[in-house]
């Protein structure tokens, strides 16, 4: 049976509509991850991994997000002409829906590689890998037209510098793009407040609260969000377990949004995942509380899980989550209840079967996805169902992405409930 999948924009979308929901460009690295590690092993030992996986990673955590979502994502990237870069390629184009059309492949340089090893929610990693041959405004010229673009700022190539060229994002931005702005963590030290100065032609900026407090000099992740609101139209600040904050100049909103209790296994992701829901909600017009509760729960499904992209939650995960939330709510006591009442707003957005709603990758680096195949009994009696893992290609042959072979958070069945 063919299945359509879940378009949460559909409504929004005019004949004279951007081509493209997101556009991003930046580094993708193979991901290799470990899990179930007793612990870090020894100089000269060798230890055994429960679980392991591979996937895209890098800036393919966030097109994977935002792809899972529904949204239409094109990236822009150097892709090696190694088996690595095959397999990242594929992984994105073929079993994500993402758009490459605006990256390239470089003969004789190699993918950038990351090994991850998770212990007691804890993860190290090793990563080797040489600078791009082509920087992204090279690569990509002019970009696709787009309703918003999500950029990492730095020093090595600062938006809005007066007197220097133009690169990717702000060419987007003339074109109507909004600009969703993060940055990463600086391992000098210095968390130059120069990099505020760059917010001027963005839309919303979306620190965690130790970026937030670092380049705002503020001693408090709230402060630090006034601070930036100063900056910038959108100013967002998560917080991990304790939540996220959000002030909408635009609408005068504010919003301040708990964390869902969950059981969290590994962070890594988590941030990019924020991001993607909460770019969804703005380009769906929803009110702020709800956009930082979705991005919230968005999250809260991805840290559950072993690995970046892996982590991503699709509208399949989200339903399964809401569902049992509206089901137990009578007898989960305030907690549950207060929940129920708090994301009531996904009554009119999650997807009702069957509608192709994406859910996370089971199938390994050589396997695919069981697209249509009746589901499958499990022990006990319970029923696996089988669907379209991280993927919104059609057919019974869709290549679903590498997925953490021995660790059942990464399966197809419905995501670990609260």
């Amino acid at each position: 049976m063919t299945v359509q999948a879940y378009d949460p924009l559909a409504g929004e979308r005019t004949p004279g509509s951007p081509q493209f929901d997101v556009f991003l460009a930046g580094t993708v690295f193979l991901d290799i991850i470990f899990t179930g590690l007793p612990a870090m092993p020894a100089a000269g030992t060798e230890i055994w991994a429960d679980g392991m996986g591979s996937c895209p990673g890098g800036i393919a955590n966030l097109a994977i997000a935002t792809s899972r979502l529904g949204l239409r994502t094109s990236l822009a990237a150097a892709f090696g002409d190694d088996d690595y870069g095959d397999f990242c390629w594929r992984t994105l184009e073929e079993q994500e829906s993402v758009d490459l059309s605006r990256s390239r492949r470089f003969e004789h340089w190699h993918s950038p590689v990351t090994v991850s090893m998770a212990v007691d929610r804890d993860r190290s990693m090793v990563t080797h890998g040489h600078p791009s041959p082509m920087s992204a405004s090279e690569m990509i010229g002019k970009p696709p037209c787009s309703k918003a673009v999500i950029v990492t700022l730095s020093d090595d190539e600062p938006l809005g510098t007066p007197g220097s060229a133009c690169n990717w994002a702000e060419l987007a931005h003339r074109d109507g793009a909004l600009i969703f702005a993060d940055v990463g963590w600086d391992p000098s030290g210095s968390w130059s407040s120069g990099v505020l100065e760059q917010l001027s032609i963005c839309h919303a900026f979306m620190p965690n609260a130790v970026e937030a407090m670092a380049y705002t000099r503020m001693d408090t992740p709230r402060d630090a969000l006034y601070a930036i609101a100063d900056h910038v139209p959108v100013a967002v600040v998560t917080d991990g377990a304790n939540g996220a904050m959000a002030i909408d100049s635009t609408t005068g909103e504010e919003a301040f949004v708990p964390a869902p209790r969950v059981n969290a296994l590994d962070p890594t992701g988590a941030g990019d995942v924020f991001g993607a829901g909460f770019v969804l909600g703005t380009l769906c017009g929803w009110p702020l509380n709800d956009r930082v509760a979705f991005a919230q729960v968005c999250a809260a499904l991805a840290v559950q899980q072993f690995g970046g992209s892996l982590a991503a939650p699709g509208w399949g995960d989200i339903a399964d989550w809401w569902h049992e939330v509206r089901a137990t709510a009578r007898h989960s006591g305030a907690y549950g209840s207060s929940l129920a009442r708090r994301y009531a707003f996904l009554d009119r957005l999650v997807p009702t079967d069957p509608v192709g709603a994406v859910r996370r990758a089971a199938a390994t680096i050589a396997r695919y996805a069981d697209v249509g195949v009746a589901p499958q009994p499990q022990p006990g009696g319970e029923v696996t169902p089988v669907t379209d893992a991280g993927s919104r290609k059609e057919g019974p042959r869709d290549e679903a992405p590498a997925h953490d072979d021995g660790d059942p958070g990464t399966s197809r069945v419905p995501a670990q409930k609260e």
